[in-house]
């Protein structure tokens, strides 16, 4: 995406295959800063930090830890080594066991010698797919944009699943950024996301970049706008999505689709099929809910009277900090990958 008139992707190696640049996602909206990354440890941190973050962007990143691994050790013990470290940092989005086996099963089937360009070599060409993968989503989820016969078509949207979630166009986003070239008349209401504030933080960032008309509400507006007949559909992303289509997605995804299930409101997922999971179903969850730090609840940063990123304490107590939810497939009513558009009961038949 265009940023102050330069293309940016989340992450870019270095022409000489020594790091990766990413953006900076924890300061933003108020800062756009690049930040170099040279080794695994970098890496792990920026993914457990959530300098990096959104279910296909730390996949390539993690594969990119890999390759950053390999320029050092590029043994089996090594990779295997760096392979569980990875995957420990974020435990509940698939795509980040996905590309890492993925890759890592590609370099321990050749020969030490070849591990390292190899390494680069698959991480970048994983990036490019992403790309593409990403306006092919778009391109299917605009199909249901144009079925919907309003003047304005007010979209309700939650966390971030744009391009900063991804390398570029991102996924829920994607057919918003599309409708948007068009033409259509499109307002994204934004939920602010607690207590990340990732929809606040990076969603409106990105749709104020591209000029869509948008609005920052509170979590718990959006039933009292499905009420009034604000909301025409709700679009979010997903971390991991089953065979039984069930959705895995930031926390407070499950409280959206109640009340757009009361309502009649379409609820829309989009993710590509490195997202589905073939052995998770509503019943059988085989992952880890990530339950992130208590510190997250009671703290929130902002600008400071000098105009200064700074953190304020805003509470304390016990806390409970789970970092998804999972909302079954009856509430589902379109699952949007690269391949089109589904219902959640034709996922099986896309797995199996």
């Amino acid at each position: 995406m265009v940023v102050d008139g330069k293309h940016y992707r989340t992450i870019e190696a270095s022409s000489d295959q020594s790091s990766v640049i990413i953006i900076d996602q924890t300061k933003l909206p108020f800062n756009f800063n690049l930040m170099r990354i040279s080794s695994l440890n970098q890496m792990e941190l920026a993914i457990k930090n959530m300098q990096v973050r959104g279910a296909p962007l730390i996949g390539i990143s993690a594969a990119f830890g890999i390759a950053l691994a390999c320029n050092e050790d590029a043994s089996d013990t090594s990779i295997e080594s760096a392979k569980r470290a990875l995957i420990a940092t974020r435990p509940t989005a698939i795509n980040l066991g996905w590309a890492v086996s993925k890759l890592c099963n590609t370099l321990l089937a050749i020969p030490e010698n070849l591990r390292r360009k190899k390494a680069w070599d698959v991480s970048q060409s994983m990036a490019d797919e992403d790309v593409e993968v990403n306006k092919r989503i778009g391109s299917a989820g605009i199909t249901l944009l144009e079925q919907i016969d309003k003047p304005t078509i007010n979209i309700l949207t939650h966390c971030n699943a744009g391009w900063l979630a991804t390398i570029d166009y991102g996924t829920a986003l994607s057919p918003i950024y599309l409708a948007k070239a068009k033409g259509l008349d499109i307002h994204v209401w934004v939920d602010e996301t607690r207590p990340r504030n990732q929809g606040m933080s990076l969603t409106a960032w990105e749709l104020e970049k591209e000029g869509i008309p948008h609005t920052v509400i509170s979590d718990n507006a959006g039933g009292y706008l499905m009420q009034q007949g604000k909301v025409d559909c709700v679009l979010v992303g997903a971390d991991r999505v089953g065979v039984d289509g069930s959705v895995c997605n930031k926390i407070g995804t499950y409280l959206k689709a109640l009340p757009a299930k009361v309502h009649n409101i379409p609820f829309y997922v989009a993710a590509p099929k490195s997202t589905f999971d073939k052995d998770f179903t509503f019943t059988s969850q085989p992952f880890q809910i990530e339950n992130r730090d208590v510190s997250e609840l009671f703290m929130i940063t902002g600008l400071n009277a000098d105009g200064n990123m700074s953190e304020v304490k805003i509470g304390e107590s016990g806390g409970y900090n789970p970092a998804f939810d999972v909302t079954p497939p009856e509430y589902i009513s379109k699952l949007i990958c690269e391949d089109g558009v589904f219902d959640p009961s034709e996922l099986r038949g896309l797995l199996l």
